[in-house]
């Protein structure tokens, strides 16, 4: 885990696992956790973390979440290679969702995970091309006091 000025770990996501989802937003956290971190902005990052990880179990085939922690901020860089998104700005709203029956019967697909990564954020940014995937970066600032 070494990155210039700061630590950086990736982590492969299978698509369709859902009997290990979660995982790696656990690990994140308890990383985060090791580290001192405060843990208002734990909080943020590991639902940030979890969301996109769900968002890559039920819609790709697979993907990656790297975590990279400077002294000032802690990145999550989420690549994967699914369907895309065709409409961002709709699929950024609130209650949106393209959930499965199955999906919503697991209790997943409420349309609330790209709105929660964002809420969770100090800086989003997402981007996509369907047919090939979607890239989604998160900045949480450490040099704030928590709101």
């Amino acid at each position: 885990m070494a990155e210039e000025n700061g630590l950086s770990q990736v982590f492969e996501i299978t698509g369709k696992d859902f009997g290990r989802a979660g995982t790696i937003s656990t690990k994140i956290k308890e990383i985060l956790q090791e580290i001192g971190i405060d843990s208002a902005v734990i909080r943020r990052a590991a639902i940030a973390a979890y969301e996109a990880e769900m968002n890559i179990v039920m819609y790709a085939q697979r993907g990656t979440l790297t975590l990279t922690l400077t002294p000032t901020a802690i990145r999550l860089d989420v690549d994967d290679e699914g369907p895309g998104i065709e409409d961002i700005e709709l699929a950024m709203q609130e209650g949106f969702s393209t959930a499965t029956d199955e999906m919503r019967e697991m209790g997943f697909g409420a349309g609330m995970g790209l709105p929660n990564i964002r809420k969770n954020s100090d800086e989003f940014a997402i981007s996509s091309t369907p047919g090939k995937g979607t890239s989604i970066d998160v900045v949480l600032n450490l040099n704030q006091v928590a709101e």
